[in-house]
C-alpha cells in the first residue's frame, strides 16, 4: 500500500465530510437561505462523485469504512488495506468537522445542536425509534454497495460508476435524513459526533455497527451477483 493511496483516501473522505456536512451545518445558521435536505443530499452526492473522478483511479476512492470492508467481503480489494485505509478516512472525517467548526463559530448566529451528527430517539429528526434507525442504516448501506460493485464491475460502462454513486449517496440521503441524519458511512459519524458532545459518542455505536452490517450483506450477495474480482 502507498503514501499516495492513504493521502487519496483521506482527501476524498474529508471533502466527502466537508461539503456534505459543512453544507447542512453552515446553512442550518441562516434559514432564510437554507439548503434544506434536498439540498444537502445533493452536496453528499456531488463530494463523493467529484472525488471519485479525482481520486478514485489512485485509491478506488473509498472513502467510507464501510466500503472498505464491503468490498473486501466483494472479493474486490485485499485484507491487507483494511487498517490504513480506515485509519485514514477517520482522520480526514475528524479533520473535516473541525474545519466545519472552526468556519461555523466565526459567525455569532452559530450554535452547536446536534451538529448533523447522526442519532436516533430524540436526536433523530423524526424522533425515530433504535430499531427504525437501525433498519434503515443496514438496508441503505447495503444498496449503496450494492450500487457501487455493480457500477464498478468489468461488465458495467466504463466511467460512469462515480456518477452512479453520487446519485445513489443523494437519494439515500433523500430517504433516511429524516430518520438518522444519514450515515451509511462510519468516518462521516466519528468526524462530527466527536464535536458534538457525550450524546453523540453514546450513539455512535450504531453507526459503525448498522454501516458494516449492511455492506458485509451487499459484499457476500455481490459474490453470486457479479461472480468477479477487480
Amino acid at each position: 500500500m502507498t503514501s499516495k493511496k492513504l493521502l487519496a483516501e483521506f482527501f476524498g473522505t474529508f471533502w466527502l465530510v466537508m461539503g456534505g456536512c459543512g453544507s447542512a451545518v453552515i446553512s442550518a445558521m441562516f434559514p432564510q437561505i437554507g439548503i434544506g435536505i434536498l439540498g444537502a443530499s445533493l452536496a453528499f452526492g456531488l463530494s463523493v462523485m467529484t472525488m471519485a473522478y479525482a481520486v478514485g483511479h489512485i485509491s478506488g476512492g473509498h472513502f467510507n469504512p464501510a466500503v472498505t470492508i464491503g468490498l473486501w467481503i466483494g472479493g474486490r480489494v485485499p485484507s491487507s488495506i483494511i487498517p490504513g485505509y480506515i485509519i485514514a478516512q477517520l482522520v480526514g472525517a475528524i479533520a473535516a468537522g473541525g474545519v466545519i467548526y472552526l468556519i461555523a463559530t466565526g459567525s455569532p448566529a452559530f450554535t452547536l445542536g446536534d451538529f448533523v451528527a447522526n442519532g436516533y430517539e430524540d436526536h433523530s429528526p423524526g424522533k425515530y425509534s433504535l430499531g427504525a434507525a437501525l433498519l434503515t442504516e443496514v438496508v441503505m448501506t447495503f444498496f449503496f454497495l450494492i450500487i457501487i460493485l455493480g457500477a464498478t464491475s468489468s461488465k458495467a460502462p466504463a466511467g460512469f460508476a462515480p456518477i452512479a454513486i453520487g446519485l445513489a449517496l443523494t437519494l439515500i440521503h433523500l430517504i433516511s435524513v429524516p430518520v438518522t441524519k444519514t450515515s451509511v458511512n462510519p468516518a462521516r459519524s466519528t468526524g462530527m459526533a466527536v464535536y458534538a458532545g457525550s450524546w453523540a459518542i453514546g450513539q455512535l455505536w450504531l453507526f459503525w455497527v448498522a454501516p458494516i452490517v449492511g455492506a458485509a450483506l451487499a459484499g457476500l450477495v455481490s459474490r453470486y451477483l457479479y461472480d468477479e474480482k477487480a
